[in-house]
């Protein structure tokens, strides 16, 4: 069996040393070989100079640097597509995943027949600030959107090749990987883990409010919905306004009169207007994105990597048999 184990880096130069040594050790007890693809998402310290010399001395090693910073999720998946092993094993690198979990997550596997063991706090860590906002990311997301995901889940999980697979079949330039570990389906197992606390998180509250935003529109058509129903209720609150105005002025002979009223209407009609012009106008840019086709991340270079063992490659070859 072949394991891939998959991380970004950002940042990490201080943790790699001993996350290499770590992610081996565990990696050595339920593979009979296995690779370690480390993805630097321009990282602004000396990951990648640290990178090298683990490759230079372990030629399980292999980099992918790319030619900037696109985030998070996007140097995820073009880890992920880069794997070649038949299990994937993904984790941050800045050790609050402890690699341990390999070992908990592939017992638990093989215990299921799951196709993916996935991480899930038993308690989410930091302050009451970033508890409490994490907790209601959550609940709003799984509000709105079609797919559900797991309150407090973590990165670190371990996959079948099947699914990395379906997963890289996405074509999204503009997406948050919780939402296509969930849309991508197959069987998927939580298992309850303790993530450690390195300090403050670099996600503020402005940071949140804008993934959480991108996070849905991305991925549910419900608050276009909600628009429409929206305009529908105003629309039945100015019509019974309208018509007791009437009543008033035919029965009693006199209508109310008061320009603070007037003005508060217009500007509520005029803010819920802007309101709702802005959503449809995250939409449109998203639509404006995703038909320029332009790649998610740009590879600037590569280190031991080979194309044609990966599973881009598996979904290429699975797309024309089928075509």
């Amino acid at each position: 069996m072949m394991l891939s184990i998959v991380t970004t880096l950002y940042n990490s130069a201080p943790y790699l040393e001993e996350f290499h040594r770590r992610v081996c050790a565990v990696a050595n007890q339920i593979a009979r070989d296995f690779e370690i693809i480390l993805v630097n998402d321009g990282s602004p310290d000396n990951s990648l100079e640290v990178a090298l010399e683990l490759y230079q001395r372990d030629a399980r090693v292999k980099i992918v640097d790319l030619s900037r910073n696109f985030g998070h999720h996007k140097a995820i998946m073009t880890g992920l597509v880069h794997a070649t092993g038949d299990l994937v094993f993904l984790l941050d690198s800045d050790l609050e995943e402890e690699p341990e979990l390999l070992l908990k997550f592939y017992d638990e596997m093989q215990r299921t027949g799951a196709d993916v063991v996935f991480g899930v706090q038993e308690q989410r860590k930091g302050k009451l600030f970033e508890r409490i906002s994490g907790t209601l990311y959550f609940k709003v997301f799984n509000l709105f959107s079609t797919h559900p995901i797991p309150t407090n889940h973590i990165t670190a999980r371990l996959m079948t090749r099947a699914y990395v697979t379906a997963l890289a079949g996405h074509q999204e330039r503009e997406f948050v990987m919780s939402g296509l570990w969930a849309l991508t389906g197959f069987k998927q197992v939580p298992l309850t883990v303790r993530k450690h606390d390195k300090g403050s998180s670099s996600y503020g509250l402005r940071r949140k409010i804008a993934h959480l935003v991108n996070a849905i529109t991305s991925f549910s058509n419900k608050p276009l919905v909600l628009i429409f129903y929206l305009g529908c209720v105003i629309v039945l609150l100015s019509s019974i306004a309208a018509f007791d105005l009437i009543i008033r002025k035919i029965v009693f002979g006199r209508i109310l009169e008061g320009w603070a009223s007037l003005i508060i209407s217009i500007w509520l009609l005029g803010g819920l207007m802007i309101f709702c012009l802005g959503v449809i106008g995250i939409y449109l840019s998203k639509v404006f994105i995703e038909v320029k086709q332009r790649p998610y991340t740009i590879v600037k270079q590569t280190y031991g990597i080979k194309e044609e063992k990966s599973a881009l490659q598996d979904l290429h070859d699975y797309q024309m048999n089928t075509d």
